[in-house]
């Protein structure tokens, strides 16, 4: 059986404590390849996990659909 090793000074660095930042305050630890990451939504804010039912704005799509069929809600 021949066995090879993996290459060397190939591999991102690998951080077991990440720091996982929801645009909703929520905080928690991960493992990724970047120390910090940024989210829109986590389990504590995505509607789906919370039961609400809300527009997700991402850069003004929903505020700029809005006006331009003149719909409320």
């Amino acid at each position: 059986m021949l066995t090879r090793a993996m290459k060397d000074k190939i591999h991102p660095k690998y951080y077991t404590d990440a720091k996982v930042v929801c645009s909703c305050g929520n905080t928690f630890t991960t493992g990724s390849t970047s120390k910090i990451l940024k989210v829109e939504l986590c389990s504590k804010c995505h509607p789906f996990y919370t039961g609400e039912h809300r527009m997700v704005d991402t850069a003004g799509r929903v505020e700029r659909f809005k006006q331009r069929y003149k719909t409320e809600k």
